[in-house]
């Protein structure tokens, strides 16, 4: 949330008081915030224009992507392939990028995965171009240029989530487990009893979780179950 509204000094600042680094042990249950951190690392690049940090991050988010997909952590993968792209593209490794990207979406066509691609915004929406012209037959990166431009009023324009979200249809739609889970966060059940409930793990529930806030553009249970209220999603049955 820093980054997205611009204040790279205090995510630094966070990454810090985590005490994250690109040289950690990796694991699952910190995958989320050293993704956090590669995002950050990227961020100060663009920021200061250093020709270090996109070769810096490239090491760690190999180890990153490793880790994800020996746990078959497929979505952690794509977003790890897409942050990889960016660290291609930054460096002026235009091949690189678009091979990672490549990578990223054909894991994400089949789930129809769009925000991970669409909220990174104007890189991303550069090398989507590209691809489409290199295989104009390649319906998915076309839908994802357009769901860029709906976001936010042009590929190159700002991808706020909260914006997106106040539309009457999501440009992600929610899973039917996600669906499941959002009927149970606007509960009174706390985190490890909905867990026990969806007969998942804790951090499973999470990763759902994190997927809902991401999909509503809100960052926490309250705000979710509010927009899922606007968006009448707590009272639709899964596979409607």
């Amino acid at each position: 949330m820093l980054l997205t509204h611009g204040d790279l000094g205090e995510a630094l600042a966070w990454a810090r008081r985590q005490c994250l680094t690109t040289d950690d042990e990796l694991s699952y249950v910190r995958e989320y915030e050293h993704i956090t951190l590669a995002r950050i690392l990227l961020a100060a690049h663009t920021a200061d224009r250093s020709e270090s940090a996109p070769s810096a991050v490239a090491p760690f988010l190999r180890r990153l992507l490793t880790a994800a997909e020996t746990g078959g952590r497929t979505a952690s993968a794509i977003e790890i392939l897409v942050l990889q792209a960016r660290a291609h593209n930054a460096h002026g490794d235009a091949p690189a990028a678009l091979a990672a990207l490549e990578r990223a979406l054909t894991l994400a066509e089949p789930q129809g995965h769009v925000r991970v691609f669409v909220d990174d915004g104007p890189p991303i929406a550069t090398l989507l171009r590209t691809l489409v012209r290199q295989r104009p037959n390649w319906a998915y990166p076309c839908r994802l240029l357009d769901a860029a431009t709906q976001i936010g009023g042009s590929t190159g324009g700002e991808t706020g989530p909260s914006s997106a979200a106040m539309r009457h249809e999501l440009v992600e739609p929610l899973s039917d487990r996600e669906l499941e889970v959002l009927r149970l966060l606007a509960g009174d059940l706390g985190g490890p009893d909905i867990a026990r409930h969806l007969r998942v793990s804790v951090n499973t529930l999470r990763t759902h979780t994190r997927h809902i806030y991401t999909k509503l553009g809100v960052n926490n249970r309250r705000d979710a179950v509010r927009m899922a209220g606007r968006l009448n999603l707590i009272s639709r049955a899964p596979g409607r």
